[in-house]
């Protein structure tokens, strides 16, 4: 029996030597790694901690702040819905990129990686604009779409053709602004920016002029129509060959109720034609 336990404390005590040898090993690699190097580790995984909660902030603040509510049924809204997705969720994803994008540039420079130092001057200056430029452009597309919905909603009541082209005016005018200024984020030269804002700020004033003709006529002849009041709801009246009773008098339209039905008709068409109020 003692002869029979022999060789497996022999191979016991030679495993021994191989262990401690590579715990030994292990120690020394350990060892050899730079401290920067686990410092760098440490800013890592701290700021990905950071880029974790400050997207799950940003998200509950801006559902708290009623944002998705204020920007429901517009163009961006939608689409981002199709992707599975939301307003919401972007700009949260977006400050978690921004968080994860600076950490890992700040973990590099306490690395000293080499030729990090060269470029992240140029790269710490650059990542919060892209950032703010992205985020601007998001907003103004949102905040355009939610003018176009805003304005269409309010000249509803208004029967010119005219009309519809002013909310998509107003949105791509927002979008427009919006890009100017997340242009200018990156870098772009401010005089080339003057000159595009310039230019679409003329083109707008004179597509503006030209698509808003009658309806600006037509809202001076209504100032004039409810300030002297020729005629009010509930009058009977004959214009453009139909007799009927007035349902409506605002600022661009007069509503009249005629056997045949309800006639929409421009303040500035009634104030040139005339109307001939009926007492019986």
């Amino acid at each position: 029996m003692p002869s029979a336990s022999t060789p497996s404390i022999a191979i016991s005590a030679g495993s021994t030597p191989v262990a401690t040898a590579t715990t030994g090993r292990a120690g020394e690699l350990l060892n050899a790694v730079p401290d920067r190097v686990w410092l760098a580790l440490f800013v890592l995984a701290i700021g990905l901690v950071l880029a974790v909660l400050v997207g799950v902030v940003n998200r509950r603040l801006l559902v708290r702040a009623g944002v998705p509510e204020a920007i429901e049924g517009t163009t961006f809204e939608r689409t981002a819905r199709e992707f599975d997705t939301s307003t919401v969720r972007i700009v949260a994803k977006l400050s978690t990129y921004f968080i994860v994008a600076v950490t890992v540039l700040v973990a590099l420079t306490v690395a000293e990686v080499r030729y990090v130092d060269l470029f992240w001057a140029d790269v710490a200056a650059f990542v919060p604009r892209l950032f703010v430029a992205v985020l601007v452009v998001i907003v103004g597309v949102v905040v355009g779409d939610k003018a176009e919905l805003l304005v269409a909603e309010r000249l509803r009541g208004i029967k010119l053709p005219e009309v519809g082209v002013l909310p998509t005016l107003v949105k791509y005018s927002v979008v427009y602004v919006a890009a100017l200024v997340a242009l200018g984020q990156v870098g772009v030269q401010t005089l080339a920016l003057v000159v595009l804002l310039a230019a679409y700020s003329f083109a707008v004033v004179l597509l503006t002029a030209l698509a808003t003709k009658d309806l600006l006529t037509a809202g001076a002849a209504g100032v004039f129509l409810l300030l002297r009041q020729p005629y009010g709801i509930g009058d009977e009246v004959r214009v453009a060959g139909q007799r009927g009773i007035v349902q409506e008098v605002d600022l661009f339209v007069t509503h009249v109720e005629t056997d045949d039905g309800e006639h929409v008709l421009p303040n500035h068409a009634v104030f040139r034609d005339g109307i001939v109020l009926i007492r019986e």
